[in-house]
């Protein structure tokens, strides 16, 4: 085959092989906490007012549309995922059905995805925490609490930090940190629950009206802002969906750990199904709770929308606990997603479209080398870039590793119906069609620059895949037979 459409095998991929093994040390229990780990994060706790801003009181459809859509990719992840328990996720899925090429620019976006996710919470996070030490009487300095975006700003020192910390986890063992995750998890959720209760009382119908003050809102051309000259500003429930998007996916970093799972046939499909169900109905109560508290325009601006909500309220003990519960549980969004992106390079570099030195595995079963490189990429990130820019930026990663994997499930449903299938996806069909098509509306949704970015990233990564990986991948020498 050429280079462009050579495939691997399936039936290769799930052979036993000599590399360097991962422990097998997951149940359903800890991929449901990393699953739900990742998704409940900055989504929730950040970017909620990021999406009030846009969309006005209809933040709430936001929230619906988005988890429409990644429900739907859930599922198909749910089925590829147990087909193919390889680390890699949607990389893996598309080598195997759509070729080479094609799985180099999903795993190129997958690496942007996971990378600018890292940096996205930490800086989330660093908001919290920056907050929570001000209510205990200690002032960073400016230079240090922000990057050289914010007047006066230098470097966001508990970014770093954080991503420090938990690379430092991770290295201990998957095991160990999972079991730490699933602890972290509990009190996450805990401090959601808490909010609702606590913001319930304090409802009022009024704060819904005007319920949608900036419209629906609709796709924006591609690269409008470089065709026309004049910038674009996206506003409306599409433009918050896309923006809101970030705070549903995670669950594709439940399909990286399909390598270390005792019952990947069945504990994978648990894990992101069960994790996406609960988080939902979550998101839904507390974006309800939040807007019903207060009016929008009180919290869009805030980095920390849920701690001055009650604030606002006079419960400043409660929101205390807020920013604690972020400081703490955060940082599970950042051991998922680090987990996550040392697999796909380690699924990358088996394949030989990154260097093979990367693959190596540690005596405690961890990728250490991949680990500390992408901590510090992504601490370099944390400590200069906005969280806007860099939740945007994620989302188109993500948005093409998404549609790509829909992309995979009909592609295979119809080139090989009669292969095994442990876990089926329900009306294959519509759940690939939904999942493609609202990503490709989603990213036309984002902001015409993230668009721009987004194709440089890829531009260079098209240059890298041509000048190297293309003629050193496994495939390419012949050491393994495509499918």
């Amino acid at each position: 085959m050429a280079f462009w459409n050579r495939r691997r095998s399936i039936d290769a991929m799930l052979a036993p092989h000599d590399g360097p093994a991962l422990k097998k040390t997951l149940g359903w229990p800890h991929l449901m906490a990393l699953g739900v780990g990742a998704i409940v994060g900055t989504g929730i706790l950040t970017l909620i007012g990021v999406g009030a801003g846009l969309a006005g009181p209809a933040v709430m459809i936001s929230f619906a549309l988005a988890g429409l859509v990644c429900a739907c990719a859930a599922l198909a992840y749910a089925e590829l995922s147990t087909m193919m328990p390889a680390a890699g996720s949607a990389y893996t899925y598309s080598y195997a059905v759509l070729g080479e090429l094609i799985a180099w620019i999903v795993g190129w976006s997958l690496i942007l995805e996971y990378s600018l996710v890292v940096s996205a919470v930490a800086v989330g996070w660093s908001g919290y925490a920056t907050g929570f030490l001000a209510g205990l009487g200690v002032e960073l300095p400016a230079m240090l609490a922000a990057g050289p975006h914010v007047e006066g700003g230098l470097v966001n020192l508990p970014a770093v930090f954080i991503i420090a910390v938990v690379t430092g986890l991770l290295l201990l063992g998957t095991r160990e940190s999972a079991t730490l995750n699933a602890i972290l998890v509990v009190i996450k959720i805990a401090a959601l629950i808490a909010f609702v209760a606590i913001a319930l009382p304090a409802f009022d119908a009024a704060n819904f009206t005007p319920f949608m003050p900036n419209g629906f809102g609709a796709p924006a051309l591609p690269f409008a802002e470089q065709i026309t000259g004049q910038p674009v500003v996206q506003t409306g429930v599409m433009a918050a969906a896309a923006i809101i998007f970030f705070a549903f996916y995670g669950f594709d970093a439940i399909s990286t750990a399909a390598e270390e799972t005792k019952r990947p046939e069945r504990d994978l499909a648990i894990g992101i199904v069960g994790s996406m169900v609960v988080c939902t109905a979550l998101y839904l109560v507390v974006a309800a709770a939040a807007i019903g508290a207060r009016p929008v325009a009180s919290f869009a601006e805030s980095p920390e929308p849920l701690a001055l909500i009650l604030r606002e309220m006079g419960q400043g003990t409660a929101a205390q606990w807020i920013a604690v519960s972020a400081v703490v549980a955060l940082p599970t969004v950042l051991l998922a997603f680090l987990f996550g992106q040392s697999r796909i390079f380690l699924g990358m570099a088996r394949d030989g479209l990154l260097p093979r030195r990367l693959a190596k595995v540690s005596s405690r079963g961890v990728p250490a080398v991949v680990t500390i490189f992408t901590a510090i990429v992504v601490a370099g990130l944390a400590g200069v870039m906005r969280l806007d820019e860099l939740a945007s930026l994620a989302n188109a990663g993500t948005l093409a590793a998404f549609a790509a994997v829909g992309v995979c499930l009909i592609v295979l449903r119809i080139r090989d119906p009669h292969r095994p299938r442990v876990f089926k996806a329900p009306l294959w069909w519509l759940v690939g069609g939904i999942t493609i098509v609202g990503c490709v509306i989603f990213f036309f949704s984002l902001r015409p620059s993230t668009q721009l970015y987004f194709l440089y990233w890829n531009l260079a990564g098209l240059v890298i895949y041509f000048a190297w990986s293309a003629w050193n991948s496994r495939l390419a020498k012949g050491e393994e037979t495509a499918g």
